[in-house]
């Protein structure tokens, strides 16, 4: 595939016109389109700002792709998942989990996972049905899965969440402080040091980790992917061996630990 299809294609995915394109790289729409035509090739400079804006990496512009295959959105049914965990939560009386399930949709309402048109709410409910998949019937932890991210992404008050004191503790822990380039490593350092003391913390950030490597082909860049797969070789053991010494989360630990290691396994080769 050429640079100019490379271009077009990237821009599309990302839902962005030619006139934005053209405005975030100060250039005019003729230009985008002559590029997405081959007609010339932009500077240099002009395909690392593209890059930037459109959350790729450089390679993914000017790679010639030899394969092409139709890709489609997650299949998820977010409304079956819902339904699904309302349904087991009424009927094993998880109290927290029903209060969660519902201030989480509204929270996270109008949200998108990145780069889609997927609700984001797909996201903590699929973490929920993990668990309830592999048995967890904990309603602590199947309320934090869903509420896993509304402080962080939601501008939601931890105090004004309707569950109880060990569900918010874990909410807390899960919250991902704010980071930079120059602060980052330390304070990753000290986020996933406090949740390997804590084994239900551990699990949902497993469970949270397993779904987003699943997703993080068409949500991130290969330069993001690449500190993604560093980031879990790095924090992840530890996590994992907090959830095996627990012994009711046996099997939930070999389930997870082959999810994670695979699905590294398998970026690790394609990158």
């Amino acid at each position: 595939m050429s640079l100019g299809k490379n271009i077009k294609r990237i821009r599309e995915n990302n839902k962005i016109t030619q006139e934005e394109l053209a405005n975030m790289l100060n250039v005019s729409f003729q230009a985008i389109s002559a590029w997405e035509r081959d007609e010339y090739n932009p500077e240099l400079s002009k395909l690392l700002k593209m890059a930037e804006k459109l959350n790729v990496s450089l390679s993914d512009l000017v790679e010639d792709k030899k394969y092409e295959f139709e890709t489609k959105n997650a299949i998820y049914d977010w409304e079956h998942m819902k339904t699904y965990i309302k349904t087991t939560a009424k009927n094993l009386k998880l109290n927290n989990t029903l209060a969660a399930l519902s201030f989480a949709e509204n929270a996270h309402k109008g949200q998108f996972r990145k780069n889609s048109n997927i609700p984001y709410i797909y996201h903590p409910l699929n973490l929920a049905c993990h668990c309830l998949a592999m048995n967890i019937i904990d309603d602590d932890i199947i309320a934090a899965c869903l509420l896993h991210d509304v402080v962080e992404d939601c501008n939601i008050n931890i105090d004004d969440i309707p569950v109880n004191d060990d569900v918010k503790l874990l909410i807390n822990l899960l919250t991902h402080p704010k980071t930079n380039d120059f602060n980052r490593e330390k304070i990753m350092d000290e986020y996933y040091n406090n949740i390997i003391k804590n084994p239900k913390a551990a699990l949902i950030k497993c469970v949270d980790r397993c779904n987003n490597l699943t997703t993080m082909a068409w949500g991130l860049s290969k330069d993001r992917i690449y500190r993604m797969i560093l980031e879990t070789e790095k924090y992840y053991k530890p996590l994992l061996k907090s959830i095996k010494e627990n012994i009711e989360y046996n099997n939930a630990h070999w389930l997870l630990q082959y999810q994670i290691e695979s699905m590294l396994d398998i970026y690790k080769r394609l990158l």
